[in-house]
């Protein structure tokens, strides 16, 4: 890399390399001059060097070049002279966008060129074989060829401005304006995929620009200008975005300036807060989120209601009936019924982040947000007076399908109000943010919402209609449709229907006796039956009219008296409001008359400020004028004492002479007279040239002669100083030697001394010696000591930790051995008793099966009568009559027994038909049966379990 010892060279080498052809020479002698160390302070000439710099890399396409200088750029001149970077970026972006221009222009005058009749004659054969094999014509190969890589150079071009001007408070402007040329850019060439990348690095210059916040040239967002210039910008990329239809991008930027006023916590102006809004209700129709288009336009509502002051009636009117077209789109029910709880959660998130969008709040509080809804959407219409604005169609469709009941021609009537809404709107003349209103674009929302009030109130009314007469009753959609919105319907739990086609019939669900809908209209039904009977059925007139009347006479009076005086309230009311209205229009005329006196006073003011200012310039001026009219006379007084010419001297006055002249006059005197002294000194200068070089030429003989003669002096003085330094040296080395002989008598005493101190510290030092070895073995052998035990006490430790591990883990061994043992044995304890119930189980359907028979056997017999006297007969009693012994029942297993056996001699007259009278045994045998039989199994295996244990 060549260095310049100047950058002026630079400068000039890259000129000179240009005009021989070599451009990337020169880019790379001037891209070495400017990221070089030695030019880091700011002068001129590296602004001119910078233009020619971004002028060849424009030229070339070399964007990277571009870059690195610049940011070079920035670091010379950013706390010096920043506007000299600002005018350097201008000429980039002016010049990288006229290429970009200039190739698309030369692209279209060849594709019309190349539009003639006869396409063989101009077509090559290259350029036909071209065109077949790779399918492209002739515009997307030019496009491709020619304005494709300008596009892209400019694109580059843009990012790279941005990239640098990123964190850069003193040109902030700049960086807005590159933004907006990019975002036209990106609008002009329908370039979505940019615009999408160029949001994005917006959003993370912001994101950086928050997160870094020890920047040394960091904008500060809480400044207006700053906030201005980021909001203008966000708004741009909104408009844009709209424009391309990049709704996801547009929601985007919508949550991009949500977030950054509530980084500053600060609202933004009403006229930003419009176009805000407007954009807002197309995002939602586009989303089919009709609920929160609702609220937005309602937001936009008020505020063109309240800061539009050029709004037209017709405007606001047009604008209303948009707020509750849009509330009536909302569909009636909530989509989300039967959904899961994750999907709840997620939905109720959405709901109060858009809620949060919409309301616009910098400072949201999580406690006292409300959900919006559809109801209270209506709600909030009523209470703002949106209903006293809008169109007559608007307000009886809404009478028709929020209140009214008319199940058999409800579409009937809505239908011509649709032909009219479908007939208004148009262009807006003072709301630019809404150019247009379109109210036919709500008619398909309203359609099918009449088409739902209509099933709701038939199913109310009916429970079974034939499909024709359903279909006959919706005029404006076929019967497809109309199942296609009762299915959702159904879905969400709004109406309960059922559509037969093979019956070619329509199932309504009934509805409870405590629904809404029914028990109104029952009692809707009652009331006009009850008119129906007293006008058949009127009730006749009793002939004590008179008494009946003049009976209830002082009620009617009492109740007339009241009313009366109702009235007489209500009018002081309203003459007291009356008053308080002209008292309120007062004082606002009287502030309405302060306020404009308040003005003019202030306009005089201004008035009189503007004239003492412009009578004050004047005076300055006119002083001005004075003084240097005065200091041109004195200029030319001066002049002409020193010229001393003699004569009648120039007049003064405005009239003959005036200040132009003498300024010209003086300025003329004081040049000739710098001629003349220029002359003069000349001449001197020559005169004294002459006679210097004389007195030289005399002077030079003169000056050798002294030369010599120096020469012989300073030869002599030469040889005398040599010779007294001689003699001095000869002295000195006499008294040296007896010097040194003076002090060799005394070697033997210095050598005995120096051995008797050397053996005293060398004593001094081995006693020293031994007894710091001493300390030292001491020293060793304590922490010897001192490491052995503690190694010790860490081995005792370590075996106790040993052994205690060992004892926890032998007891939970234990412990688990014990609970499976105990397992096991209740395993094994409640297989028994599962096995004894599962016995005790079969003698129960034994002894069961036993009773059964036995039942039957006795309703199958038969019993004899037997005579009283029979009963002290001596005759054995046969197996017939041996069941009405006593009336009592013998079982089959116990009658031979009987048999056999003699009867009782004890037996008592008419005890037969007690239980005493039975066969003990045969008591005994019944008595645990029975026991066995009523008593509850717990018992039963609780004993049989205790005996076993």
């Amino acid at each position: 890399m060549a260095t310049f010892a100047k950058p002026e060279n630079a400068l000039k080498r890259a000129e000179e390399l240009i005009n021989v052809g070599q451009k990337q020479e020169a880019l790379q002698a001037l891209h070495g001059l400017i990221t070089s160390k030695r030019y880091r302070a700011w002068q001129k000439t590296l602004e001119r060097i910078m233009f020619k710099y971004v002028e060849l890399c424009v030229d070339m396409r070399r964007g990277r070049f571009a870059k690195d200088g610049l940011i070079q750029y920035r670091i010379v001149c950013q706390q010096v002279n920043i506007n000299s970077l600002e005018e350097v970026i201008k000429h980039f972006m002016h010049l990288a966008t006229e290429r970009a221009e200039l190739a698309r222009s030369k692209a279209q005058a060849l594709e019309e060129a190349l539009d003639v009749d006869d396409l063989e004659a101009d077509n090559r054969p290259e350029d036909l074989m071209i065109s077949y094999v790779s399918g492209e014509k002739w515009k997307d190969r030019s496009d491709r060829e020619m304005v494709t890589p300008w596009f892209k150079f400019l694109w580059e071009t843009y990012r790279t401005v941005l990239e640098i001007l990123r964190n850069n408070s003193k040109l902030e402007a700049l960086y807005a304006m590159t933004a907006h040329r990019a975002f036209q850019f990106c609008k002009q060439y329908k370039r979505t995929t940019e615009f999408r990348r160029l949001c994005e690095i917006i959003r993370n210059h912001l994101a950086n620009l928050n997160k870094y916040r020890d920047q040394r040239d960091r904008p500060d967002l809480s400044a207006p200008e700053s906030l201005q210039l980021y909001l203008d910008t966000r708004f741009e990329q909104l408009k844009v975005a709209t424009e391309l239809a990049l709704w996801q991008e547009a929601f985007r930027s919508v949550e991009d300036i949500h977030a950054l006023m509530c980084m500053v916590k600060k609202t933004p102006k009403a006229s930003l807060l419009v176009i805000y809004y407007a954009k807002l209700t197309e995002i939602f129709w586009i989303s089919s989120s009709h609920l929160y288009h609702a609220y937005a336009w309602l937001k936009l509502f008020s505020l063109q209601k309240s800061f539009n002051k050029n709004l037209s009636q017709k405007d606001l009117q047009l604008i209303a009936s948009s707020v509750v077209l849009a509330a009536l789109s909302v569909s009636p029910y909530d989509c989300s019924y039967g959904a899961s709880h994750l999907e709840l959660e997620n939905e109720k998130e959405r709901r109060l982040r858009v809620a949060n969008l919409i309301g616009f709040n910098v400072e949201p509080k999580p406690e006292s947000r409300e959900m919006l809804s559809r109801s209270s959407l209506l709600l909030e219409l009523v209470a703002k007076g949106v209903m006293a604005c809008v169109t007559t169609e608007v307000k009886d469709i809404y009478h028709l399908l929020e209140h009214a009941f008319h199940p058999l021609d409800l579409a009937a009537q809505v239908q011509p109000l649709l032909t009219k809404i479908s007939k208004l709107g148009g262009k807006l003349s003072s709301a630019s943010s809404v150019p247009e209103v379109q109210l036919s674009q709500y008619v398909p929302s309203l359609e099918k919402l009449a088409t739902l009030r209509l099933l709701q109130q038939v199913s109310q009314v009916y429970q079974t209609m034939k499909i024709e007469t359903l279909s006959g009753m919706i005029p404006f959609s076929e019967f497809a449709l109309v199942e296609k919105i009762a299915v959702d319907a159904v879905k969400s739990n709004f109406i309960s229907i059922r559509i037969d086609h093979m019956k070619g019939a329509v199932f309504f669900g009934s509805q409870g006796l405590e629904s809404e809908g029914l028990r109104n209209h029952l009692s809707s039904f009652a009331e006009s039956m009850s008119k129906i009977r007293n006008l058949i059925y009127s009730p006749l007139k009793k002939v004590s009219q008179l008494g009946e009347t003049l009976s209830s006479l002082p009620d009617v009076v009492e109740k007339e008296h009241k009313r009366l005086l109702a009235r007489k309230s209500i009018i002081e009311k309203r003459k007291e409001e009356q008053e308080r209205h002209l008292l309120e229009m007062e004082r606002e005329e009287e502030s309405r008359r302060l306020k404009l006196q308040k003005i003019t006073e202030e306009a005089e003011q201004r008035r009189l400020a503007s004239e003492y200012e412009r009578r004050k310039n004047q005076r300055i001026l006119r002083e001005i004028e004075e003084r240097e009219l005065e200091e041109a006379k004195a200029l030319l007084q001066e002049a002409e004492k020193r010229s001393k010419k003699k004569g009648k001297k120039p007049i003064i006055d405005g009239e003959k002479i005036t200040k132009q002249t003498l300024m010209e006059l003086a300025l003329s005197e004081q040049l000739r007279e710098r001629q003349e002294m220029e002359k003069k000194l000349q001449k001197l200068a020559k005169t004294m040239d002459y006679l210097e070089r004389a007195k030289r030429e005399e002077a030079a003989p003169l000056i050798e002669i002294a030369f010599q003669r120096r020469l012989v002096d300073e030869k002599d003085i030469h040889e005398r100083e040599q010779q007294r330094e001689i003699e001095l040296s000869r002295l000195r080395h006499t008294g040296d030697l007896e010097e040194k002989r003076r002090l060799s008598e005394k070697l033997g005493n210095k050598k005995i001394f120096q051995e008797r101190v050397v053996n005293r510290r060398e004593a001094e030092f081995n006693k020293l010696k031994k007894e710091r070895l001493e300390q030292i073995s001491q020293i060793i052998r304590s922490r010897k000591s001192e490491r052995e035990t503690r190694r010790k006490m860490i081995y005792y430790l370590k075996l106790e930790e040993d052994r205690m591990k060992k004892l926890r883990e032998e007891e939970e061994a234990r412990q688990r051995e014990e609970a499976e043992r105990r397992k096991e044995e209740e395993a094994k304890r409640k297989a028994k008793l599962d096995e004894i119930a599962a016995k005790q189980r079969q003698r129960e359907l034994e002894l069961e099966e036993k009773e059964k028979r036995w039942k039957e056997e006795v309703l199958q017999m038969r019993p004899t009568i037997v005579p009283a006297n029979s009963a002290h007969s001596d005759q054995p009693r046969t197996l017939d009559s041996a069941p009405s012994q006593g009336g009592k029942y013998i079982p089959k297993h116990r009658r031979a027994q009987a048999e056999s056996a003699p009867p009782p001699q004890d037996q008592r007259r008419g005890g037969g038909n007690r239980m005493d009278d039975r066969p003990d045994k045969w008591r005994e045998d019944r008595r645990p049966v029975s026991g066995m039989v009523g008593g509850p199994r717990s018992s039963f295996l609780s004993s049989r379990s205790r005996g076993e244990r």
